[in-house]
């Protein structure tokens, strides 16, 4: 089958309104089903931890790398001795060192945002009106399911995932991924990722996987592959997930102790909590899923 046919689509599916996508996969019935998951009550980040960097320099910084912090950080000093102390924050939201979570508005097809939004009357100077992390404000709490596709080592860099790839690892880990449930994918890149080098990816034909599967929400610590391992179609994560299928991304997940723990405890399973800031009108915010046993 021709991976261009047919590219999965939920534009109209839940109206012409709609702002939650495949979020709306996630029903009272697959909430309680993850609450089901909790048994030991045992707690793993799946967030990259951040250093703020000091803003002192100004423009006599020195040029910034992927390698530079994704938060500035200025401290307010108000005196000695001062009854409390604060800062302003500067964050980088769509950085690579920042786990974080796309609203659908993040990506434009044709000049259009999910489900069929004109970009100029969506997105505007003044923030965001339709798709954005406005969605989220109630987060989002649903079953995870970890595929850990380096079990025998890094994703080689030349490889695109297949469904065929995802499949074997629900067979190895003895799960297997329903509607409404969040897919978070290891590759096994968590340490060298975004270094100007290849990158391996999902395929298309896995984000039709994750269509028919009824994935609601998609984390890993790599989606799409750089360069692009499929160039005549469009990147499989954030060329046809986001913004086609309506599927918010979780961009930068470190699920290396998640996998540590999964393998200790013998269960890919667990409750996902998505609980962003509740801040309205943005592409994105930074998060911190944590995954419950």
């Amino acid at each position: 089958m021709d991976d261009s046919a047919e590219l999965p689509d939920n534009w109209g599916r839940w109206g012409e309104d709609d702002e939650r996508g495949t979020l709306n996969l996630i029903t009272d019935e697959v909430r309680e089903r993850a609450a089901r998951e909790v048994r030991t009550g045992r707690a793993v980040s799946l967030a990259v931890p951040v250093r703020p960097a000091p803003v002192l320099s100004g423009p006599f910084a020195p040029t910034t790398t992927t390698d530079a912090s994704p938060v500035q950080q200025l401290m307010v000093y108000a005196g000695s001795p001062a009854p409390a102390t604060v800062d302003v924050i500067t964050v980088t939201t769509h950085h690579p060192l920042m786990t974080h979570l796309d609203a659908l508005s993040h990506i434009v097809r044709d000049g259009q945002v999910y489900p069929g939004r004109p970009v100029n009357d969506t997105v505007t100077m003044a923030g965001v009106r339709h798709g954005s992390t406005t969605a989220f404000a109630e987060g989002i709490v649903t079953r995870g399911v970890l595929l850990d596709l380096a079990v025998d080592g890094p994703v080689p860099a030349d490889h695109s995932v297949t469904p065929e790839d995802l499949e074997a690892a629900e067979k190895r880990q003895g799960v297997l991924v329903e509607s409404g449930d969040a897919l978070i994918a290891r590759f096994g890149w968590v340490q060298t990722r975004y270094r100007g080098n290849p990158m391996p990816g999902m395929s298309v034909a896995a984000a039709r996987w994750m269509h028919e599967r009824g994935v609601s929400l998609y984390g890993g610590d790599l989606g799409d592959s750089h360069p692009s391992l499929e160039p005549d179609l469009p990147a499989a994560m954030h060329g046809v997930a986001l913004p086609r299928m309506g599927m918010p991304l979780i961009d930068g997940v470190d699920a290396d102790e998640l996998a540590v723990v999964c393998a200790e405890l013998g269960r890919y399973r667990f409750l996902l909590s998505v609980a962003p800031p509740r801040v309205h009108g943005l592409t994105g915010v930074p998060v911190n899923p944590v995954a419950i046993f």
